[in-house]
């Protein structure tokens, strides 16, 4: 970990990102500077950098909303946070506001998100509001073979299909079908399969469907083989061999791209439960009447209430839920070079980088 303080500066889509120097000054009340651990790259930051989507705030901006650390310094009111190992929520609410009160954080209209809405973690230190803050037990960490950077892909890639999985109420029993199996469906199968789910993982990458074979998926479907109506008949073979329900199928739409959004559509059934969990800029034209014909409902979740991240933590730190096989860390000065192989789709594993 560095001593001088930095940042990589994000001035404008598709520029090289540039390291500048970083004035760490003391936290206002309320907030810590957080010395960062580690940062992930995620689907949403090469589509800022690459896509033109828009940021809350306007460049330049450091990207960045995976993050933990370490927690150096604390304004006011927020002094028990002081030398903690931290993991900081990717969409931090106000907690003061009606939206909050009533359990509604992820919409909270005063909320801030690193690499958004403020300066992200592609740093070495983030100043950030306490609330919400995940404490981890660092003995548990060691125990469960872990380092602090591998947690920062709990910020979204854990979490955000944590929610998706809670609001979709999945249970022992469940059939949850995965569409897309990259940094968060990898995720959203093991902790539907730790729910007790039957989980099936669609995908075009045979390594990463291999890979959960081992790591919750109950049926692997390479989606370059197998499509459209075909597909959905696969899926209902599998679902009467295990002798599940040929209704009320649980299905979580992680790909963030046009074709598996209508690849997830396709497979909704009578009572079924769709769950939009990744993004994409593209538009798709789908039959909304299917959810009522067949009496479904279809969920959004923006990021994942702070309240929640202790509990999708325990998961990994459990055993429950593996973190190691799916991440790779690399040196934050990599930045470039990393963002441009993660576009171009030449990483094996979610990528973290490391100040």
């Amino acid at each position: 970990m560095t001593t001088a303080a930095y940042r990589w500066v994000f001035s404008a889509p598709g520029e090289p990102l540039q390291r500048v120097p970083l004035t760490l000054s003391p936290p206002p009340p309320g907030q810590v500077t957080v010395e960062i651990a580690g940062c992930g790259v995620c689907h949403t930051d090469l589509g800022y950098y690459y896509d033109g989507v828009k940021t809350n705030r306007a460049l330049p901006l450091v990207l960045g909303h995976e993050i933990s650390g370490r927690v150096i310094a604390a304004g006011d009111g927020a002094t028990y946070w002081l030398e903690r190992a931290v993991i900081v929520p990717a969409v931090i609410p106000c907690g003061q506001c009606d939206l909050c009160h009533r359990g509604k954080e992820t919409i909270c209209r005063s909320q801030q998100m690193p690499g958004n809405d403020i300066d992200g973690g592609f740093a070495s230190h983030i100043q950030v509001p306490a609330h919400g803050l995940c404490e981890v037990d660092l003995n548990r960490l060691k125990q469960a073979g872990l380092t602090l950077p591998d947690l920062a892909v709990v910020a979204d890639a854990v979490t955000t299909p944590y929610l998706a999985a809670m609001q979709a109420q999945v249970q022992s029993g469940d059939l949850v079908i995965v569409i897309g199996a990259g940094g968060i469906g990898s995720y959203a199968v093991q902790i539907a399969n730790a729910l007790g789910a039957h989980v099936v993982a669609v995908d075009i990458d045979t390594a990463k469907l291999d890979l959960l074979e081992s790591h919750g998926a109950a049926l692997t479907v390479d989606a370059r083989k197998v499509e459209g109506r075909e597909l959905k008949k696969v899926i209902r073979a599998f679902a009467r061999e295990q002798h599940l329900a040929d209704t009320e199928w649980k299905i979580f739409e992680c790909s963030g791209t046009g074709a598996g959004q209508q690849s997830a559509f396709s497979l909704v059934n009578h009572g079924a439960t769709l769950a939009v969990v990744g993004f994409t800029m593209e538009k798709s034209a789908f039959r909304l009447s299917n959810l009522m014909a067949f009496h479904a409902k279809a969920l959004g979740n923006w990021g994942c209430p702070p309240s929640l991240y202790p509990a999708a933590l325990d998961l990994i730190l459990s055993g429950k839920v593996a973190l190691g096989p799916f991440i790779e860390q690399h040196p934050l000065d990599k930045i470039n070079e990393i963002f441009s192989a993660a576009h171009d789709h030449r990483l094996n594993h979610r990528a973290i980088l490391v100040p």
